[in-house]
């Protein structure tokens, strides 16, 4: 039984609030984008995801992608599903009309993928991936690579899949050992091993085209020695069709935690030394081309903790809305009730609900900038939008994955023991949760990207920026919101203390700004969740004043906004002291004395 309904109201309120969605439309790059068209997408991606997606979840779950003879089949419910994804043009939303996409704004497209990802989210990476290797090829590829690949990927007819960690390397992605060897004819023939491929080999598209990176003879050490190349599964004809077989397969694929329907494959490239490739960019320039397609994919897994956030609550609230037991605290009947009567449940309930539409809106702002920055008509306000993207990128991809953790952790919690056996279907939510905080750079790695570079970028212009912000909004909240305003502000304070005290950290310092990575970055996300919680309960009070939209969202934004920053916003403030103490309790204790005697 599926449990997910798109949430509509939810997620047009958020785009309206927190990425200006009313006034795309007066974008020149955007004309297409008016309110009738963007609901109208909306409500077409949420039936998909209610009506075609949703269901194969569990299934997927339960029967897995399998590897037989080096070809991966997907669950059979998988093929018909992914046919009418393509045909409905999803795939296109955001794409250059040039190369047969829509042109609408990438903030629509996240809108669509959240729907997407909670009703599959095994199956959500294909069009997630497919979207970051368009984005890489369209930036960096030459024209006649543009044109040859990226028609059939936008068009989702192709795939695409990030081939960057090796069995010897991890995340250490410069120490990579995959060969290129350039040919009298201008291609490449590469050689090499790469492991924990998502949608690496499947059955769903006729052509995967692979982004590898890989070292050229005499290239520098670490990431300058890195280039990019295009190693498709069947090579591309003059014409456009498709040719021999390249020389890449998939030679085994693992056996996960969760996330079962999606092929997490070990390729190997030119086992019989005839792999070919074509060079993206320029030669040992591959990394830097590489981060357009993992920013994208940054954005897009925060969004998966978003996205299981929401279904692991709406699971939650059907379940303990049914589940009767013990009478109500401070009833004069002992009779049972409902478990969603009991304090403790609701705590639980509030938490997935608050964190999760902070996680959204974090997300929603993080991609509206992206978009504000393509289509800024002056070089200072690109900038600032740029400056922006990149410091929300890291507290998205962490903040929101760890968030997805959370909650599909409370949502076991909820079930109580039914939550522990599978037949209830959240613990696939907490299995399928928990490869977010690792996939595409660790939350650990995000910290210190955020400590280490967006702290300092523009000698810290932006998240300056966003802290005179937060502090002229919160300066003049409304009446619902007046009693919240002691706490934002302490949050504010706190937030501005730790990225003062960190911006502050010279090298000699390097190691205390580490250890403060994790715990600031935290810090970082729950007060931006609390500030962009507290903007959308003041213009839900503002609309309810003039008897615009549904009165239960309206007034179920101010109870949410007012519950994460009574419930969960101090906790912000607490994280200031572990971002001040430096790393000595972290690294005083010798190596040899980890392990028990």
């Amino acid at each position: 039984m599926s449990y997910y309904r798109a949430p509509l109201e939810e997620i047009s309120f958020t785009l309206e609030t927190v990425a200006s969605m009313r006034d795309w439309s007066g974008i020149p790059e955007f004309e297409e984008a008016g309110e009738d068209i963007v609901q109208a997408v909306l409500e077409e991606a949420a039936k998909l995801a209610n009506d075609v997606i949703a269901p194969t979840n569990q299934i997927g779950d339960e029967i897995g992608s399998v590897l037989t003879d080096g070809e991966v089949k997907t669950p059979d419910v998988f093929k018909p599903m992914h046919q009418q994804f393509v045909e409905g043009g999803w795939s296109t939303l955001a794409a250059s009309p040039e190369l047969g996409g829509q042109g609408l704004p990438a903030t629509l497209e996240i809108a669509v993928t959240e729907m997407v990802t909670s009703a599959n989210m095994s199956y959500s990476l294909l069009p997630l991936l497919t979207s970051g290797a368009i984005q890489a090829i369209n930036a960096h590829g030459n024209e006649q690579i543009r044109m040859t690949y990226l028609p059939k990927m936008i068009s989702g007819e192709w795939s695409g899949a990030m081939n960057l960690t090796e069995p010897s390397a991890g995340s250490d992605v410069g120490a990579l050992r995959s060969k290129a060897e350039k040919l009298p004819d201008g291609t490449y023939k590469i050689s090499g091993q790469k492991i924990f491929i998502t949608w690496g080999e499947h059955d769903l598209c006729e052509n995967i085209v692979h982004l590898v990176l890989a070292r050229l003879p005499g290239a520098p050490q670490g990431t300058k020695g890195i280039s990019m190349f295009i190693v498709p599964k069947f090579m591309v004809n003059a014409d456009g069709s498709l040719g021999d077989r390249n020389d890449v397969k998939c030679v085994s694929t693992e056996h996960k935690l969760g996330i079962h329907a999606s092929p997490t494959c070990t390729m190997a490239f030119g086992d019989n030394d005839n792999c070919i490739g074509y060079l993206v960019g320029e030669e040992n320039f591959g990394m830097r081309n590489m981060f357009t397609m993992m920013n994208h994919a940054r954005i897009g897994v925060g969004l998966q903790g978003v996205a299981i956030a929401e279904r692991a609550y709406q699971h939650s609230v059907m379940f303990a809305k049914d589940r009767v037991q013990s009478g109500a605290i401070g009833a004069k009947t002992t009779e049972a009730v409902p478990i969603i009567n009991h304090p403790d449940v609701r705590r639980m309930l509030m938490t997935m609900r608050a964190t999760a539409e902070a996680a959204r809106a974090i997300v929603y702002r993080n991609i509206w900038a992206i978009d504000r920055a393509h289509t800024a008509t002056n070089s200072d306000a690109r900038r600032r939008a740029f400056g922006e993207a990149d410091l929300l990128t890291p507290i998205s991809k962490a903040y929101a994955t760890d968030i997805g953790v959370e909650a599909a952790s409370l949502a076991v919690q909820v079930h109580g023991g039914m939550g522990f056996v599978e037949e209830t279907g959240v613990a696939q939510y907490y299995r399928d949760a928990r490869i977010a905080p690792i996939y595409e750079g660790t939350n650990g790695i995000q910290a210190l990207d955020l400590v280490g570079r967006k702290l300092n970028s523009d000698g810290g212009a932006h998240w300056r920026a966003l802290i005179v912000e937060m502090r002229g909004f919160a300066s003049g909240l409304g009446r619902s919101m007046a009693n919240a305003k002691p706490a934002l502000e302490a949050g504010i304070d706190a937030l501005e203390d730790a990225a003062t005290t960190l911006f502050a950290n010279g090298f000699d310092k390097i190691v205390d700004t580490a250890g403060a990575a994790t715990p600031y970055l935290r810090l970082f996300g729950t007060v931006l969740g609390a500030h962009l919680l507290a903007q959308q309960a003041v213009e839900a009070e503002r609309r309810l004043a003039s008897n615009e939209g549904n009165p239960s969202l309206l007034k179920s934004k101010i109870s949410v906004a007012q519950f994460y920053i009574e419930q969960i916003l101090p906790s912000a403030t607490a994280l200031s002291g572990p971002v001040k103490a430096g790393a000595h309790s972290l690294m005083a204790m010798e190596t040899a004395d980890f392990e028990r005697a």
